[in-house]
């Protein structure tokens, strides 16, 4: 199966456990922005927690429920970061943002929910002994709060108004939480439950989540609504600094080819049983959306 079907595949099964889960609350409006909020995704870091944990043995089926949190955890931060109050967007993966097709209290309530949702997936005792479902959450809280996404939400928000753009040191650090916290949670799934080493895994995805939003700066320079799903050319617009406007287009294409190449050298001690995880590496920096 080549990696787009494979990536296809389990953001299918990721989007329909989640589906079933949802179908069990009440049909209010926020359960219903809950389950839009799901649709049409990539599904990469669902991706990367399934396949972390079939490099260490474990079959999708055990591993579902955290590769499904961490989707919604994903999808809370979407909806929260297009409000009014943050990025203020209206287009999210080709779709009218939830704010604008409900309201901004729907989007808040739906993105509270899908959040809380996350951590109630990490209870499933599926995915085997306590202590290794409470190394889950603590691993997703320390990715999505203060320490991980949040923090680079509140520095991103903060370099809007400073009086002088970041340097490349803190666009760095503001995407290594806002986008590669999250990432490299995913891709350490595998290892916490089995009780192994997370330390090749994060060393991938740390690289591979640098990479990834280096594209995404790529992609606003060069892409289209159309093929994107989202409103581009707004960080210039913004005067904001991003990997591109520091390095240049070029430059930056170069950085994310050298950090690709770091990922997959961080998967050397699996071996062959990686070539999934190094496809999904050159797929990050290969992507039009």
């Amino acid at each position: 199966m080549s990696f787009p079907d494979q990536l296809k595949a389990a953001a299918s099964g990721v989007e329909a456990f989640i589906a079933a889960t949802l179908d069990r609350r009440a049909e209010l409006p926020v359960v219903q922005a809950m389950r839009y909020a799901m649709r049409g995704g990539k599904g990469l870091r669902g991706y990367l927690a399934l396949e972390s944990a079939r490099l260490h043995g474990i079959p999708t089926a055990a591993a579902l429920p955290a590769a499904a949190s961490v989707e919604a955890l994903h999808a809370y931060s979407l909806i929260h970061d297009d409000l009014p109050a943050m990025d203020d967007d209206d287009l999210r993966r080709g779709q009218p943002t939830i704010h604008v097709k409900w309201d901004e209290a729907t989007a808040i309530l739906a993105g509270d929910a899908l959040q809380t949702l996350a951590f109630e997936l990490l209870a499933d005792p599926a995915l085997g002994a306590a202590d290794r479902r409470i190394a889950l959450v603590a691993s997703l809280a320390k990715a999505s709060g203060a320490e991980g996404m949040v923090l680079g939400q509140a520095l991103d928000i903060a370099a809007e108004t400073a009086p002088q753009p970041l340097d490349l040191a803190g666009i760095t650090r503001l995407q290594a939480g806002k986008t590669g916290a999250l990432i490299c949670h995913a891709a350490t799934i595998g290892p916490h439950l089995a009780g192994a080493d997370p330390a090749p895994l994060l060393a991938y995805a740390q690289a591979l989540g640098l990479a990834f939003q280096i594209h995404d700066d790529i992609l606003d320079v060069t892409g289209d609504a159309d093929t994107t799903g989202k409103r581009t050319g707004k960080d210039a617009g913004r005067g904001k600094a991003t990997f591109v406007s520091l390095l240049g287009l070029e430059g930056a294409q170069t950085r994310a080819k050298e950090l690709i190449s770091s990922a997959e050298a961080a998967l050397t001690p699996y071996g062959a049983a990686a070539e999934n995880l190094v496809a999904a590496a050159r797929f990050t920096i290969s992507r039009q959306a």
